[in-house]
Parts: C-alpha cells; sequence; structure tokens
C-alpha cells in the first residue's frame, strides 16, 4: 500500500533530515522532490500545487528556522499537512436518525460497489452492532441482485429482494418500507454502475436519491484509476450531494494518488477504505495514520485494532498461561501462532504498520513470506503428533517422509526446525520473570531471532 510514494517520501526526509540547517535551497530541491514523487503517484495536479505551496511557506517560516531539530521539524510539518489533505481526522456514519439509516452506495461499475456494500453491512452489523438490510436496485448487470443476495448470506444481514423487471425507484422506495417493518437500524442500497458517466446514468440516481433521501451517499473509488478515479468522484460529486467516499482495492495501490486527491477535490471525506478482498477487509479511514504509513512510521493502533478484532483471543489466553507455566513451546504452537498472523492478513498487512519496518531491505518479499507460512504449515500438517510434540525424535528418514508427504523439499524441513528451534529459544526466555523485557532490549528494536520466515 502506498510503496512508491511512501518509499520517495522517506528518501526525502532521510536526506533532510542529514542536515545541519535548512537553507531556501535545499529546501526547494527537496520540494521539487516531493512535487515529482506525488505526480509520479498520479496525485492531481490541483492538489500537487496547493500541497507543496503551503508546505514550503511553513518550512520556510520561523517553525524551522528556529528548531534546534530542523529536520524534524520539516517531518512534522510534512506529516500535518499530509493529514489535512486526507481530511484531518475520521469521518464516522451518520446513523443517528429515525431508523432505518438509508445509505446509497454510488459508483462506476467494476469500482467493487456491490462487494463493499457487503463488507460495509458487516462492519455496521458486527462493529457497530447493528441490524442491518440490504437491496439492489441495479437491474442492468447480469446477476447483481443475485451476487448481492450470496454476499448478504455470507454476511448474515436481511437481504430485501429485487428484479430486474422493477424500476430502481420502486425498488428502493419499497425497500425502505420493508426495512423499517422489519424494525432495521440501517438499509445499504446498491446502486446501478456503468463502465462510464452518463447523462442517463446521472438521471437515474438523482431519481433514486429524491425517492429515498438518504441520510449517507456514499461513492466508491478504486484506488488503482488514479487520477480517473478523482476525475468520476468529481463527476459524481456534481450531480449528488455526496457524503463521503469509499476507496476500494486499496491493498493493490502501489501510487496512492486517489486517497491523496479525492478529499481535496471533493471536499468530501474518505470513511472507510477496502484492504482486500474478503468481506472483513473493511476499515475507517483515519488520515493521521495513513500519513504515519506513507513517512515510513508505522501504524500501531491500526494494528492493535486489527489484532482486537481477529486474533483468537482464547487461543492467545491459553497459550500466555502455557508460557507463563513453564510448559514447552511446540510445533503445534508454532503452527497456531502461523495461523494467527494469516488470519490477520498475513506479512504485508503487518508490515507497513510496525514502525521501522519501513526501512528493512527490499528483498523481503510480504507475498512470498505468506506463501512461506503456508508452506511451513504444510510442512508441520506432514508430521505426526509425537513429531509435532517432541521434535528432536525427526531424524533423517522422518525428515524425508515429512518433505514428501508435504511436496517439499529435505532442506525446507531443516530450515523450519532450524527456525522453531530459534523461535523455542526465545520464548523460553519470554517465560521467565522479566523475560519480555530483557528479551526486546536484547533485540534492541530488530526483528525477532530467526527473523523473518523465508
Amino acid at each position: 500500500m502506498f510503496e512508491n510514494i511512501s518509499g520517495r517520501f522517506q528518501r526525502i526526509l532521510k536526506d533532510l533530515r542529514g542536515q545541519g540547517r535548512l537553507t531556501e535551497e535545499n529546501i526547494s530541491d527537496s520540494l521539487r522532490e516531493v512535487r515529482m514523487a506525488l505526480l509520479e503517484a498520479d496525485v492531481a495536479l490541483t492538489v500537487v500545487k496547493a500541497f507543496i505551496e503551503q508546505v514550503k511557506q511553513r518550512m520556510l517560516g520561523k517553525e524551522v528556522a528556529t528548531s534546534l531539530t530542523p529536520g524534524q521539524a520539516v517531518i512534522k510539518i510534512v506529516n500535518q499537512e499530509l493529514v489535512a489533505l486526507m481530511g484531518g481526522t475520521n469521518s464516522s456514519l451518520e446513523l443517528n436518525v429515525q431508523p432505518p439509516a438509508v445509505i446509497l452506495v454510488a459508483g462506476l461499475q467494476g469500482a467493487g460497489k456491490t462487494t463493499t456494500v457487503a463488507k460495509l453491512a458487516r462492519y455496521l452489523k458486527e462493529t457497530l452492532n447493528k441490524k442491518v438490510a440490504v437491496v439492489s436496485c441495479d437491474i442492468y448487470r447480469p446477476a447483481a441482485i443475485d451476487q448481492l443476495k450470496t454476499l448478504a448470506s455470507e454476511v448474515q444481514v436481511n437481504f430485501i429482494e429485487s428484479s430486474p423487471d422493477q424500476s430502481p425507484t420502486d425498488i428502493t422506495a419499497e425497500a425502505v418500507k420493508t426495512a423499517a417493518k422489519q424494525f432495521m437500524d440501517v438499509l445499504l442500497v446498491d446502486s446501478a454502475g456503468r463502465l462510464h458517466i452518463d447523462d442517463e446514468m446521472m438521471q437515474e440516481i438523482r431519481m433514486v436519491h429524491a425517492a429515498i433521501k438518504p441520510v449517507e451517499t456514499l461513492f466508491v473509488i478504486d484506488s488503482m484509476m488514479g487520477q480517473d478515479a478523482v476525475n468520476a468522484a468529481r463527476a459524481f460529486d456534481e450531480a449528488l450531494p455526496l457524503t463521503g467516499s469509499i476507496l476500494t482495492k486499496i491493498d493493490g495501490d502501489a501510487r496512492g494518488g486517489a486517497a491523496l486527491s479525492v478529499r481535496h477535490v471533493t471536499g468530501k471525506p474518505i470513511k472507510f477504505m477496502g484492504t482486500g478482498e474478503k468481506t472483513d477487509a473493511l476499515t475507517p479511514f483515519h488520515p493521521d495514520r495513513i500519513a504515519s504509513r506513507i513517512l515510513g512510521m508505522g501504524d500501531v493502533l491500526s494494528l492493535i485494532e486489527e489484532v482486537e478484532q481477529k486474533a483468537d483471543k482464547e487461543k492467545a489466553e491459553k497459550f500466555a498461561r502455557k508460557l507463563k507455566k513453564g510448559k514447552g513451546f511446540t510445533l503445534e504452537d508454532f503452527k497456531e501462532q502461523l495461523q494467527q498472523m494469516r488470519n490477520m492478513g498475513g506479512l504485508g498487512n503487518m508490515l507497513d504498520k510496525i514502525p521501522g519496518m519501513s526501512s528493512l531491505p527490499a528483498n523481503i518479499d510480504a507475498d512470498r513470506g505468506n506463501k512461506e507460512f503456508v508452506k511451513l504449515e504444510a510442512i508441520i500438517n506432514s508430521m505426526t503428533v509425537i513429531e509435532r510434540r517432541k521434535p528432536d525424535v525427526i531424524n533423517g528418514s522422518r525428515k524425508k517422509r515429512i518433505a514428501a508427504g508435504s511436496g517439499t523439499q529435505i532442506q525446507d524441513v531443516n530450515r523450519l526446525l532450524k527456525q522453531f528451534n530459534q523461535m523455542q529459544k526465545m520464548m523460553k526466555r519470554m517465560s521467565k520473570k522479566g523475560g519480555m523485557a530483557k528479551l526486546l532490549r536484547g533485540m534492541g528494536g530488530k526483528l525477532p531471532p530467526g527473523g523473518m520466515p523465508f
């Protein structure tokens, strides 16, 4: 996420941090680099100009000139301006109305609109404890209604039936009545998308909006479209009273242009971002956390929230009690830790949220690491119960059998056992009194013993 722009920003700021004093000349050189980085990230030109001007004014002011650490002062300014550019703070949904609170979801075809409706339904149900119903008024795209019905069943929310024979306004007006009878807190309306913006599409979405008077009108944007996404957002904002937007496919967007442009261009907040294909891969958009990640400072708050939501608390507590009692760390425990990481989105989802991880060597490939997790699990699954609990019994012939059973090589089995031994030593140190503090001091902010699993 944002790899390109993040790498450029961090190099620029690293150079500035090394300057004993900042002059107008080296500030201008740095801002030229920042401008290029933003333009290459597909940030709208008007946004780039406004951002550079604002940063330049502050960098040439007293704030930096009087600072004992001018490099740090510049980083603070850039961070604050990035946060302001993306909206300042998280903007939550307006749900404090007479139920059902109607949310209209609009966007171009292919942006992931229907999937986003399902993700949002799940978020409202599980995080905000709301009774949610969904309805599709997309009468044009084949199987659009069936797709939403399937997704509604998956996330376990109410699906209100509709038919391609009905008009979109009739569908939505009837759905509002049905949701009220069912005592729903929220009704999510999935509208029709088009491959491009046209007058017919805009007229239809305006009629649907007038019929149901939603409290929220959210525009779904494919962040990988870059500049085109921003232009589409501007067109929809002119046609509809948008209250916010949702960025999708942000996990595949290495540039970040849409995230940095949409708020400035539309004047409406980004409320959520889609971070994967699964229905739980939707998170509130926090400008301060995104800015922190772009500048390589991590996003610990989001990581903590993700651990709380996705980690198996019962297993974690059981594991902690086991360590406290001094019981040995086994390959079964190792496998459970790998599964917990995969449940939280894998290595790639965690790396950019951990401060300092952005400075890791470029050859650390998160995708390769995630595949390696799968391989390690396969090797452990190929072992007998005795071998998992007492790895010392694994001799040459057993390694050969385990490798054949898991579709791997003997050297893969050897590597896993080596990593496990290092992890076992670390767990033993953690189980001792004050062990965690000593371990962290010994690590000195580096990776755990054994490094990444590849």
